[in-house]
């Protein structure tokens, strides 16, 4: 495990907010000026043209609320301003099942599943006529959690690459090792390939991340 400053840069390095999301989350905040971000990640969401209020300060109202992939704990510390827009950018825990990671790294994914909030739960929180727009993860992904790797296996093999994302700091070290063993062999042997290459030149990929937003 990397010390607490050489994970950071690490992370500034592999996590860049995606452009594609930004500007899905731009649209969805409509008109609303100032946001506060509730994110239990390392990657901020927030549009450049809009003005971020800190999640701590509690004597400042916001236009809009934006839940940057949130965890299940997140959720059960959140509260909510009267009035305030909320959207929603985040993984569906279903989807992220289905993906071919959990071929190699079933322990990493589920470990990841417990922590995410079902598409229920969030759409609770939107309101009554809440819209669920599943948002393409592109082929050039530059937000570095492992879905965005899709069609690139073997950035994952990468220690820094996974040191960046905190789901596989939810398994043990002997875990962690293990799973990319085995994705190692099954890259070195075809198999990989055989079984998912056509990932390879798909420019986006319908994976599990969601927007979540208030339809009027």
């Amino acid at each position: 495990m990397p010390a607490d400053g050489d994970l950071a840069a690490l992370v500034r390095r592999h996590r860049r907010p995606e452009p594609s999301f930004v500007r899905a989350v731009a649209k969805a905040l409509g008109d609303a000026h100032t946001v506060r971000e509730v994110s239990p990640g390392p990657v901020s969401y927030v549009p450049a043209d809009r003005e971020l209020v800190a999640d701590g300060d509690a004597d400042r109202g916001a236009d809009a609320t934006l839940l940057t992939f949130p965890t299940v704990d997140a959720l059960a510390a959140l509260a909510l301003s009267a009035g305030s827009r909320v959207v929603v950018l985040a993984r569906d825990p279903d989807r992220l099942r289905a993906g071919w990671l959990a071929a190699y790294a079933s322990e990493v994914v589920t470990a990841e599943v417990r922590t995410l909030p079902t598409v229920d739960a969030l759409a609770s929180l939107v309101g009554p006529s809440a819209e669920v727009v599943r948002l393409p993860v592109p082929f050039t992904c530059v937000d570095g959690f492992s879905e965005g790797y899709y069609a690139r296996p073997e950035r994952l093999l990468d220690a820094d690459v996974r040191a960046a994302d905190p789901a596989w700091r939810l398994v043990d070290d002997l875990t962690a090792r293990r799973s990319v063993a085995a994705l190692r062999t099954a890259l070195a042997s075809g198999e990989w390939d055989a079984r998912f290459g056509a990932l390879r030149r798909q420019p986006v990929l319908d994976g599990s991340v969601v927007l979540l937003r208030s339809v009027p």
